[in-house]
C-alpha cells in the first residue's frame, strides 16, 4: 500500500471513498502525479520513488491554510 497527498485548488471536485486514476508526469529528475482529469496534483518524487499503480481511492480531504489536500491510497506493485 502507498498513501500519497495531492493538492486540490477547489472544494467539491472529489469525495472520500471515490475511486481515482492518476497520470504520471516526468521532469528532468522527478516524477509527479495528477488525479484525472486534472483535479489535483502531487508533489515531486525522485525516480527511485516512482509509483507503479495508476488506480486508487480517496481516503481524506482536508482544508488547510494553503488549499485543499487529498489523501489517496494505492495498491503499489
Amino acid at each position: 500500500m502507498r498513501v500519497m497527498e495531492f493538492k486540490m485548488e477547489r472544494p467539491g471536485l472529489l469525495t472520500v471513498g471515490q475511486k481515482i486514476t492518476v497520470t504520471e508526469g516526468v521532469l528532468p529528475s522527478n516524477y509527479y502525479y495528477t488525479i484525472d482529469p486534472s483535479l489535483a496534483m502531487s508533489g515531486n518524487f525522485p525516480f527511485r520513488e516512482r509509483m507503479l499503480a495508476r488506480e486508487g481511492v480517496v481516503l481524506d480531504i482536508e482544508e488547510k491554510e494553503r488549499g485543499f489536500y487529498v489523501t489517496a491510497q494505492f495498491e503499489d506493485a
